[in-house]
């Protein structure tokens, strides 16, 4: 009975290390992700703290691939030292997932009032040149979001640029995607979006830190079983019966 459930534990750490494998190219791939992504909105944000979970998850990322590496070899090997290591290392990551999970809901809650804070600033210095990295963010997430002012499409009429230009409009980044003939103009409201982009951008950038809160919670229960089966092999690798069993031998 013991042997078979030391040769279970066996069985399913290989296969959690090869989870750990494929875990390491997710959390990676997650991580960067979030980076591209907040990327395009990092005007609408000013807190740079924001990104260190996807930090800390992209390095936990090739952490798993080393250790699914050394969880592999420890454990056909039977390596007592192998699977301590494993073991201590596999604790390590698990308590910085969790550390992933409790810094994600802290920046979480922290995404609507940094982006309350820097949205108008951003609206204000929008000029519609492609120059201006402002112009490029508002029209992209204008685009992207398909929303148009913070609010509404009439708080353009609030900005510097449309005191400048003076022709009752709003960028063409406004008009809604199906109307070709919209050149932005208040006269004809119905071809501009209604929505506005202060909350659709909150929204999308907790739903990206919420891609990596589930991430890490995920993968750090998937450790939970590999910490536990290692523990099992360890245990039994010092019990006299299994080190019999294993060489062949018979008790006197």
């Amino acid at each position: 009975m013991g042997h078979c459930g030391i040769t279970s534990s066996k069985t399913v750490l290989v296969f959690l290390n090869l989870i750990f494998w494929a875990a390491a190219g997710v959390l990676c791939y997650v991580g960067a992700y979030v980076f591209i992504t907040y990327d395009d909105y990092d005007h609408f944000f000013e807190d740079v703290y924001t990104l260190v979970p996807a930090v800390i998850i992209i390095a936990v990322g090739a952490l798993l691939f080393i250790l699914g590496l050394v969880g592999c070899c420890a454990t056909v090997r039977e390596s007592y030292c192998g699977l301590m290591t494993f073991v201590v290392i596999l604790l390590l990551v698990f308590m910085t997932e969790v550390a992933v999970v409790v810094l994600g809901y802290i920046y979480r809650a922290k995404v609507e009032d940094d982006v309350n804070s820097s949205i108008m600033k951003v609206y204000y210095e929008y000029n519609g040149t492609n120059s201006n990295a402002q112009s490029r963010a508002i029209d992209y997430v204008q685009r992207q979001l398909q929303c148009c002012g913070m609010h509404n499409y009439s708080d353009w009429q609030h900005t510097r640029w449309y005191e400048e230009t003076k022709n009752n409009s709003v960028p063409i980044s406004c008009c809604k995607s199906n109307t070709e003939s919209c050149t932005g103009s208040l006269t004809h409201p119905e071809d501009l979006y209604q929505e506005g982009c202060e909350a659709l951008v909150v929204k999308k950038l907790k739903e990206i830190m919420m891609y990596v809160i589930w991430t890490a919670l995920i993968f750090a229960t998937i450790q939970i079983l590999g910490i536990l089966c290692a523990c099992v092999v360890l245990c039994h690798s010092r019990d006299p019966a299994y080190e019999l069993l294993i060489t062949g031998g018979t008790p006197a």
